[in-house]
């Protein structure tokens, strides 16, 4: 039973940590790629959707995040006040839009 408690606890602090800060000016998203492990703000989704609504009448209706241009994004289903839906897409960075489908 020791034997099993300390191989529990050898697991659990030999997990890489995740770096991840929760700020009101963003958050800090850990991205892999090229070797190294670059730390990006990214825009709070809320923020995006705050300004998609104040630009944009309607409703939220899902989000998803994703890849456009090899820079991460947020995919944003928006049902405009005519009933048309639009897909937004949003730079996860600087919460820009920089792309927009349907509707």
């Amino acid at each position: 039973m020791k034997r099993l408690f300390a191989l529990a606890v050898l697991l659990a602090t030999a997990t890489t940590p995740v770096v991840a800060v929760a700020q009101d000016y963003g958050r800090m998203v850990l991205i892999e790629g090229g070797g190294q492990d670059h730390a990006r703000r990214q825009a709070p989704l809320s923020r995006v959707l705050a300004m998609l609504a104040s630009r944009y009448p309607g409703r939220h209706l899902n989000s998803t995040m994703g890849d456009a241009g090899g820079r991460p994004a947020y995919y944003v289903q928006w049902q405009m006040e005519n009933g048309r839906v639009v897909v937004f897409v949003v730079d996860a960075e600087s919460g820009q839009v920089i792309g927009r489908q349907g509707g």
